[in-house]
């Protein structure tokens, strides 16, 4: 990953690429930063490690197992920091070639027979929040990562992956729709705000799971009161807050027991349990066995 810091680093040069081409990004790094960027629609995701994104005022923690979605003319800004290298998958899809897969996606057959030279569409506004990568999606990227490491630049190729990639975005849209449809409120632009701000509240439980965190932060964080968030939250998610937020801590802690050799105590500190006990009770009620059993199978 280049450092934007380095002296002699051309940025204009650098971010001018994006305009022109669809763009992939796979590289390992443990001391990465660019403190301000317009991108075009972009994926983001980490294979391990993590890679923090500000948007909007926000920092969004990516994570092995979750990917963040930002819109074509998005600022933001992106670092790495750690002592473990993180390698990162990045996707930036040129405006031109992401508007005419969506519109191709998005319209009838009936339309496209009769009008196989499209005119220029308009690109769908994303909801910029941490997802998880569904299997489908996960194939799609690890498919694309073993065909650049085997068959290196093949525009064709990878052109048919980001067409895959993209009409897979437009399911992730189709499910922020419904998602906002099951928000209790009358007008459609309430709906649309609320559940925007559910996902806010979604991304602080992501990026802030090992911390100590309570409803009213949450709910602070999201503009939304404690009795608007658990009840918006379970509506629209069908969990609470906290059985999100502990769902998230169990499965950070059984990646770091099948990857790592860390006391299971430390683990429990880790990922934000207030002691072993109370992480073993938890761990086996969602995995079926305790800890140590887990990591001895895995």
């Amino acid at each position: 990953m280049p450092d934007h810091t380095q002296p002699g680093f051309d940025e204009a040069q650098h971010f001018n690429q994006f305009k022109k081409h669809n763009i992939i990004f796979h590289a390992e790094s443990s001391n990465s930063c660019c403190e301000d960027h317009v991108g075009c629609l972009s994926i983001k995701t980490v294979l391990s490690g993590e890679e923090i994104y500000g948007v909007d005022g926000r920092q969004l923690r990516v994570r092995p197992g979750l990917f963040l979605l930002l819109n074509d003319e998005q600022r933001y800004s992106c670092r790495i920091s750690s002592t473990e290298k993180a390698r990162t998958l990045s996707v930036f899809f040129k405006k031109e070639f992401a508007v005419s897969v969506l519109s191709d996606a998005l319209r009838g057959e009936a339309y496209l027979l009769d009008n196989p030279v499209m005119e220029a569409g308009c690109m769908p506004e994303f909801f910029q929040t941490l997802r998880p990568v569904t299997p489908g999606m996960d194939g799609q990227l690890s498919g694309l990562i073993h065909l650049l490491e085997t068959e290196g630049d093949n525009e064709m190729m990878t052109d048919e992956y980001l067409v895959c990639m993209l009409h897979h975005l437009i399911g992730v849209h189709r499910s922020d729709v419904k998602g906002a449809g099951l928000v209790d409120a009358v007008k459609a632009g309430t709906r649309k705000e609320i559940y925007k701000r559910l996902c806010i509240a979604r991304d602080v439980l992501h990026t802030a799971h090992g911390d100590n965190i309570d409803l009213k932060k949450i709910g602070a964080a999201a503009g939304l009161s404690v009795p608007q968030l658990v009840r918006h939250f379970k509506a629209v998610f069908h969990t609470t807050p906290y059985r999100y937020l502990t769902g998230i801590r169990l499965q950070q802690a059984a990646g770091l027991l099948r990857r790592t050799g860390e006391p299971v105590q430390d683990i429990a500190w880790t990922c934000g349990f207030e002691n072993a006990a109370a992480f073993s009770r938890a761990f086996k009620s969602a995995y079926g066995v305790q800890p140590g059993r887990f990591r001895a199978e895995g």
